[in-house]
């Protein structure tokens, strides 16, 4: 009985950490490339507002080498909403800044991940598109802070030897 229990429990941490990876992707992406992500999903699906988008602040704290004392470093705005689908499932969306209808669509995606049959042409035509945009969009910034770096080093001279 604990076996299955282990097993039950290991397979939800796996499924909630593939579902905040989906939610990241989602936050980082545009507003735009989501909806038409969504709108190859599926032209017409069927929700309403759980929770109406709205317009927040969240104090964001840090600590000094990671470790040290928190401190607060400031404040910044986030958006968050809820949608339910007809067949029940709920999502939820939360982003940075003030784009209530990137949240909406961000909790619509999380509410379609969770039905094992959207998951699938959800990943394929909203989520793959938008891991492969963000990580090209990593290499070029990459590339372009290898491009300024700058090699220190120094010559022995013979001078400094006794």
């Amino acid at each position: 009985m604990s076996v299955t229990n282990s097993h039950d429990r290991d397979a939800n941490v796996a499924a909630l950490a593939q579902r905040r990876a989906a939610m990241a992707v989602l936050a980082r992406a545009a507003t735009a490339d989501i909806a038409r992500g969504l709108n190859i999903v599926s032209d017409d699906i069927a929700f309403t507002d759980a929770r109406p988008a709205e317009i927040g602040l969240v104090m964001l704290r840090g600590r000094i080498g990671g470790g040290g004392a928190p401190f607060n470093v400031g404040e910044a705005t986030v958006t968050r909403a809820a949608v339910r689908l007809a067949s029940g499932d709920t999502g939820f969306g939360y982003v940075l800044g003030r784009d209530r209808e990137k949240a909406r669509l961000a909790a619509l995606c999380d509410a379609l991940w969770q039905i094992d049959a959207k998951r699938q042409p959800l990943e394929q035509h909203v989520l793959a598109p938008l891991r492969q945009q963000q990580q090209e969009r990593r290499a070029l910034a990459r590339a372009q802070t290898a491009a300024t770096r700058v090699d220190f080093f120094t010559l022995v001279r013979g001078e400094d030897e006794r």
